[in-house]
Parts: C-alpha cells; structure tokens; sequence
C-alpha cells in the first residue's frame, strides 16, 4: 500500500543500497556493445558542490538511458590526486602537529598524504551517491594508484626517448605559495585595481636630469639591468647610449632602444627585469643584458635585491613606494586597473620566473588532436566551443610539466655524479644503461632522482587509457603502445561530460594522448556544460557564499528533485541561472507523478471495457510516441534539458492533467479493466523514459505498478522504442481540449460553478473532430445537451476555437448590463496600456539606445494588449 505522500529520502537509500547489492552499475566485456563515460576525477581534497551535481546529473541521465537501451554501459569513477591543492592540504595538517615538511624525509611526508586521502579523499565519492549516479564503484580508479602511476612514468620515458620531453631554463609561472611551477594554463588572469607608479631614473652624470618609467611593481626595481626607449621617440633619442642610476640602490644600467617599445604607453619607457618578465626576459637575450633575480621562491625579497632582504614582495612594494617618494623620486601616482595572474590551484599572485624545468614539446602531438575534433571525428556540444578549441592548439606552447612538489609521480630521471640524466622507468634500469653507457663501477647510490614530480594534468591526460591499463601490456624500453582486452573493448569511450574551463586543461591533452598512444580518439563527443550561477548572475563559490550545499538540497527536495531542478534550466554550454525554486519544482513534479499514481490505483476495477475511453487511450500513447520520438533527436543533440521539459509537460499536462481526466470514472464508479491495464501500461512508459532523470522515484513506483521479483529493476528495463504516431489524432485531441479550457474559462469568468451543466453548439459537420469526442467534451466542460449545426442559437455566448464558432448557453447565469460594463472599462484599460507602450515604440531615441530584448519585451506587450483587446471586443459584441 503506497502512503499519502512520498518521502524521497527513504526511498532514495532503500533503492541505492538494492541496486549495489545486486551489482546493478556493474560492468564487464560480453557481446554487447560498450557504452563508456569515464568521469572528469574530482580531486581528492573537494567536497560536493553544484558544479559537481550538474556534470555527474548530466552523466547519469546519458549512461542510464545507455544501459536501457541496451548497451553494456560502462561508468568508471574516479579521483584525481591534486598535486598542489592536496600538498597544501597535507603540509597545513602536519603544522598543526607541530611539524614542517622541510624537518621530514619524503618517504615520511608521503605517508602522511597516504593517510591524509585514505581519511578524506573518497569522501566526494560517497557525496556523488547521494545523486543516483549508476557508476561501476568496483572499477573506481585513483590517479597516484601504483598501477596509473606506472603509466604515468612509461609514458614520460616513451617522450623523452622520442624527443618530446626536455629540460630547459626557461621563463615560467611560479607560484610562491605552492612553490611550485605552473603551466601557462593553470594562471588566471582577473581584472584588478592597482597603482601606476612613474619613478625618475636620474641619468648618470647629470643632477637634474630624469628619465621617468611607469610601473606596477616597483618591488622589482632592484632587479632592472636597463631602461628601453623606442628608436624613434624624439624625446629620448638623445639619451639613447647613456646609462641612469637605479633608485635606491643606486646601480649604473644603460638606456638602450628597441622596437618593442611602445611609444605612447606610459610614459614610452620600459624598466627592464628579465627575471620577472617574459617580455622583459626576450628583450634581455636580444640586447644581452643581465639576469638578477630579487625574489625568492615563496615571493620574499632575496639577497640580490639587496635591500628588505626576507620581507614579503607586497609589504616590500609599499615601502618602496613610500621610499621612493620620501627622496623625492616619484614623479606621480595613478590608479590602474590591469590583468593579474593568479594560481588557479591557490590563488596567489604568480610570479614570472626563471626556472631550471622540464617541457614537453607539444606543437607537433597537437596537430592530430586539432585535426579530430575540426573535422568532427570528435563533436563538441555545442559546436561553439570549436573555436576556442582551435585557437589554443594552434597557438600551443611547450608544456611545463615538473612541478616543485613531493605529492604526485616524481619524475623518473637520474643524475650521475658528473651531471649526467638517465631517463629510465625505474633506479634499477637506470642503473644498468650507466654501467653499460659510462662507468660500470656506479651503484644505485651514484644516482640521484630528480626531486620534482609531474603535473597532474601529466596523468589525468591519460585517464580513458590507464583506467583500463592500457599501460598494463607494454614491456620495458620498447616502443609505448596502448593495448589490452578492456581497453580494446572499451575504448574509445563513447561521451565525455565536462566543464569548458577545462577544454584545453585536459580535454584536448587526452585527445593528444590518446592519438599518440592508441591511434584512436578517446571519445566520441564531448558535452560542454554550462556554469552554475545564482540570482545576480555571479559564479556559485564557497568565497562568496552563494552556493547552496546539494547535500542540504538533497535532503529538502530529495535527490530527483534536485536532479529535474538542475538539468531543467540547464541548456548545453550555456550558464545554468540556478534558484532553489527549480528544486522546488522537481519536489512538486515528484509529489504530482506519485498522487497520480495513487489515483489510478485506488480505483475499483470491473470486467469489461469503455469504448469511450478508447480514443483517450489512442490519444495518449500517440502522444507519447511523438515525445519518445521528440526526445530522441533532444538527446541526439545533446539538448537534455529540452528532453526533460518535453517528458514533465507529457506526463504533467498530457498524462495527469489530459488524459487521466478523460478517463476517470465518475465518483465512487468503478472503471473498466481494460482501461485500467492501459492506463498501468502506459504509465509504465512513462516511468521508462523519466528514469535516467528522476531515477529513484520511477523505480519506487514501477516497483508498485505489478508485482516483481527480487532483483527486478526498472533501471535494467528496455527503454521504450521509437514508434510511428498519429498526428493527426493528437492536433483533433488538442483541439478538443482548446475548446475544453475555452469553456472553462469562461465559467471562470462569468463566475459559474462549474457543477452546472451547460449547453453547448458548434458550427461543425457532423461525425466531424468534434463528435467523436462528444463523450469527453460533454464530461470534462459539464456539458448537458451538445449539437453540432450551422443554425446560430439566440442568446448564446460566442467565441472561437481554431476557425470554428462555438456558442455556450449562458442564458441568465451572468447580469449582461455588469458584464458590458465590465468588458468595456477592460477594452479601456488595455488600449491605455496599448497607448503607452506604443509611445515608447515610436520614440526613436529609446529605440535606439535600448538592449534588444527590451524591445522585444516592448514588442511582446505590444502584441498581447492588441489580442486582449480584440478578444474583449468580441466577447463584447457576442453580448449586444
């Protein structure tokens, strides 16, 4: 016996904990074919957020309606080990203990962070379960897991050896807080509100003569080794070979000219620091200049700076600036905004600087993967992002991936005491290519490992890969091929769900990996969701508190509320405007699907059935039919959200409101038992294509629907098939239940209990639309005598359907002298309102200064007084 009202939260974990028992999300090769998502690995310090429930949402919906349709879908979950995030996470743990990483080995430190993600680091995992998602828990894969690891060092070494891989001075992104490099993609760029600072240079040998720099960051002055001026600038051209003193220090550099510089920026000037500029640093090797790096590698002042050694480099601007006034050396200050870049891991302020690193090569291993996805071999949903795509592998950098860190895949090269590198997948094969190579008198001792771990990305490149061992097959130093029975079953995998912050991050670079090492792409699409955002517009975020906890979403609304919730407002690609009433509606839709239910089964039943009932029946599953085959090309497109709409108005407006009217018996009647059974059949339908979005409530419910054995799932039901339908029997029924809620309306308002019976005429054929469904008109309007006929009845009310002219016996329910008076002051009110709105319209100042969706708003006003009025105007002369 189902109760009066549904409690999600039991439902939700009497349903979870069945499908686990009976391996439900589980996945193994057969003769089936796969349907394979791997999912984007959270990282191993996150908790849930709304980000989170809209990708796995999304997910869900895509490999639940797989397995339905009978693929052998397979969802691997994951963690992502988070280098920098985790470390921080770890080194901040350990400092409460009263302990510093540089007092501990790293084997020691390492255990630590060992102990530190087996306590938290699946706890996101555990938080995903609370959504529904029918991931395969037993192939869940963790990025530093030793086996992923290993395929993280074969594939180093396999570059390496083709000349990919190499190690280099060169100018990088560093974190101070991290202490760590950074690759160009892990900066952020914002907008922020700073200072210009126009600093005088005295010129050597002349007391009162100035050459004035604009700059940002006088913290750096104490590094500058020239002053750059354009060539052609007739205001320096003379000091063009002289030298100037730098401030405070008091240091000789020259005044040197460069096209670079541009003439009409500043003050046309430019301080040049080649150890904490990119610019700069070019500008240095063109001209030969110096390198005097003044930082240290958590951003204080080192000893070449010579002055506020160990002091913090923002702490350090201001008392230089303050300095640098007091002696009289600046000449103006000025509030700036410019582009600061910024850790996307902890958000410090990065530093450019030069850095002993290794890179990877990547124009060439780029091109496949630029080629795949622009002649749509893989399809980016939406297209949009094609662009994006393009113009970040056509403008590729090398990749800086060592980082500064102890928690990841240290970087498997070994020094030999004279300097040598030995890239080698491990000490021992190291070791045996230096016997043989250089000295066979070296022991493991002579070789040192490169401190320095990989970037994860490094790893997570190769994510569709290594968590079926791809790796597994290969053989020491032979050449690095991608094979194995799972792999070869399951790979490529067929669609990928992920934010398009991360389309370069990781999207492209696993296209990269994946041509490089299986000669295949690594899946078929790529959905690119939107970002979750709140009322104002602005990104949803802990820092600005406006995020609501899903957990705490789940347990108000439930689960497969929050799910209709999320996805309902969330077309592809596009920011989802997230507000807990969407939440709301999910919880209401659910309550509606369960009453309804509840209705029809508490029903009492007779043999027999209702020949009346039988074009409501046609109707429905014809409808259904169209929307199966509406959400197929939904689904096709990648457009879930349209899908979903289409399924809440079938089975809210077309099941509930429509079709189970038309059949319900009357009060306290039993209803015929072929109805009934028509009426569970298609209820069952209906369940079967709601499932992938509302997974926890259909199954409680089709669980009730008949009796079922034990391991007997919804979830593992075929999904409905695409069917032929009647269109034209749905636009009749349409028609009919125009005229329906037209005759309701008016009920309303003329104020008419609509107990009372009417008589209704329609100018119509007869045996036309009208009279096969003379038996739902005249129960679902409360119509007492219905005719069919030209002949205009005297006294009725008039008003239209489509082209046909209805008229309703309204005889003396309504005081006509109050309804005239009524209608008119109306007509009066909305040419008023008409009146306005045309007056905006026609002032061309307004129209051309406003945004275009005020003016279609306008324009929609515009529209809708115009229609009022015309129906007022009618119902007014239908009076007279």
């Amino acid at each position: 016996m189902l109760s009066t009202k549904y409690e999600p939260n039991d439902t939700e974990n009497k349903w979870y904990a069945q499908w686990l028992e009976h391996k439900c999300f589980a996945s193994v090769p057969d003769h089936r074919t796969p349907y394979t998502v791997v999912i984007p690995p959270p990282n191993v310090t996150g908790v849930l957020h709304m980000g989170h429930m809209l990708n796995n949402t999304i997910q869900d919906v895509l490999v639940r309606r797989a397995r339905m349709k009978g693929f052998n879908a397979c969802w691997v979950p994951g963690t992502d080990h988070a280098s920098i995030a985790t470390e921080a996470k770890v080194v901040q743990l350990l400092a409460t203990q009263g302990i510093a990483k540089k007092d501990i080995s790293r084997e020691a430190f390492l255990q630590h962070a060992f102990e530190w993600k087996q306590k938290y680091g699946d706890i996101i995992l555990s938080q995903l379960q609370k959504i529904g998602i029918s991931a395969d828990w037993d192939r869940t894969r963790f990025t530093m897991e030793p086996k992923l690891s290993q395929a993280v060092t074969k594939v180093f070494v396999d570059l390496y050896q083709k000349n990919h891989i190499y190690k280099g001075v060169r100018m990088i992104n560093w974190d101070p807080q991290g202490k760590t490099a950074l690759s160009d993609e892990e900066v952020i760029f914002t907008e922020e509100q700073s200072k210009l600072y126009y600093v005088k240079y005295q010129i050597s040998q002349a007391e009162n003569e100035y050459i004035v720099v604009a700059t940002a960051r006088p913290e750096t002055i104490m590094g500058d080794v020239a002053i750059c001026v354009h060539p052609d600038d007739p205001r320096y051209q003379h000091l063009v070979g002289k030298t100037c003193i730098v401030p405070l220090i008091n240091r000789e550099i020259p005044i040197i000219a460069d096209e670079y510089i541009t003439m009409d920026f500043g003050t046309g000037c430019l301080k040049v620091t080649p150890a904490h500029d990119i610019n700069d640093y070019n500008l240095g090797l063109k001209h030969k200049l110096a390198v005097i790096d003044t930082l240290n590698d958590d951003g204080t002042m080192s000893k070449a700076a010579q002055i506020y050694v160990g002091e913090d480099r923002f702490v350090v601007r201001k008392k230089i600036a303050k300095e640098l006034q007091t002696n009289g050396l600046i000449e103006k200050i000025e509030d700036y905004q410019n582009k600061v870049g910024r850790s996307e891991r902890t958000n410090a302020v990065v530093e450019p600087r030069l850095s002993l690193q290794w890179f990877l090569k990547m124009e060439a291993l780029a091109k496949p993967a630029l080629d795949a996805v622009m002649n749509d071999e893989i399809r980016l949903h939406p297209a949009k992002f094609k662009n994006t795509y393009k113009h970040w592998l056509e403008n590729v950098r090398d990749w800086c991936i060592s980082r500064q860190l102890w928690w990841g895949q240290q970087i498997p090269a070994y020094y030999l005491p004279n300097g040598e590198i030995i890239v080698a997948e491990t000490k021992e094969i190291a070791l045996g290519i230096a016997n043989q190579n250089a000295d066979p008198k070296y022991t493991e001792q002579d070789l040192t490992q490169d401190p320095d771990v990989v970037d994860t990305w490094f790893s997570s490149w190769l994510w569709p890969i290594s968590v079926f061992d791809g790796f597994g097959q290969a053989a020491p130093n032979e050449p690095l091929k991608a094979d194995g029975a799972e792999l070869n079953y399951y790979y490529p995998t067929q669609d990928l769900v992920t934010a398009p912050e991360i389309l370069f991050f990781w999207v492209a670079r696993m296209v990269i990996a994946g041509y490089e090492y299986t000669g295949k792409k690594p899946f078929e699409n790529v959905y690119l969701t939107g970002i979750v955002r709140d009322k104002l517009g602005r990104k949803m975020s802990k820092s600005l508190g406006n995020s609501p906890d899903p957990l705490e979403l789940i347990q108000k609304y439930g689960a497969d509320g929050v799910r209709l919730g999320m996805l309902i407002c969330s077309p592809a690609g596009n920011d989802l405007p997230f507000d807990q009433s969407y939440c709301e509606q999910g919880r209401n839709f659910a309550n509606k699907l369960w009453n309804a239910f509840r209705l029809v089964k508490n029903w009492q039943i007779i043999d027999g059935e209702s020949p009346q009932n039988n074009i409501a029946i046609a109707y429905m599953r014809n409808r259904m039919a169209q929307v199966i085959a509406q959400t197929e090309a939904d689904y096709a497109q990648y457009r879930l959200s349209e899908a979903l709409m289409n399924v809440y108005k079938l089975i809210w407006d077309d099941y509930c409101a429509n079709y189970l009217e038309m059949i319900k018996p009357a009060y306290e009647q039993p209803i015929d038992r072929a109805t009934y059974q028509a009426t569970i059949d298609i209820f069952e339908q209906l369940l079967k294509i709601l499932h992938p979005f509302m997974p926890f409530i259909t199954e409680e419910l089709w669980q009730n629907t008949n009796e079922r054995k034990n391991g007997e799932f919804l979830m593992l039901e075929p999904y409905p098939k695409t069917e032929s339908y009647d269109k034209n029997l749905i636009d009749e029924t349409n028609q009919v239940l125009e005229l329906i809620s037209s005759i309701r309306n008016l009920r309303a308002q003329k104020q008419i209990s609509p107990k009372e019976a009417l008589n209704l005429q329609i100018d119509a054929e007869e045996n036309g639309v009208f009279d096969r469904f003379s038996g739902i008109i005249s129960k679902l309007a409360h119509i007492s005598e219905f005719t069919l006929g030209a002949q205009v009845p005297s006294g009725y009310t008039k008003f239209m359907v489509n082209t046909y002219e209805c008229y309703l016996d309204l005889g003396n329910k309504i005081d006509v002298a109050a309804e005239k008076e009524r209608l008119q002051k109306e007509i009066e009110y909305q040419k008023g309102f008409l009146e306005s709105v045309e007056r905006k319209l026609s002032n061309e100042k307004f129209v051309g200064n406003a945004p275009d969706s005020v003016l279609q708003n306008e324009r929609n006003k515009q529209a809708d007084a115009q229609h009022k009025i015309k129906a007022l105007e009618i119902a007014l002369q239908n009076l007279l």
